[in-house]
């Protein structure tokens, strides 16, 4: 039994697996931070022609 603790104490797969998915989770967050200030902006855009092209007439 105590050898089964040793070897579960110093297994590092968990430890990398947890590491891997806070990557995963952090490039997600930067994703769709940048996706929806990307969204905002060409909305503006699409706002700003809009006006443009409503006011030539």
């Amino acid at each position: 039994m105590l050898r089964k603790m040793n070897r579960f104490l110093k297994d590092k797969n968990g430890a990398t697996a947890i590491e891997y998915g806070l990557i995963a989770a952090l490039i997600g967050v930067v994703i769709i931070a940048g996706v929806t200030a990307l969204g905002t902006n060409i909305q503006a855009n699409f706002d700003r022609i809009a006006t443009e092209i409503g006011d030539g007439s």
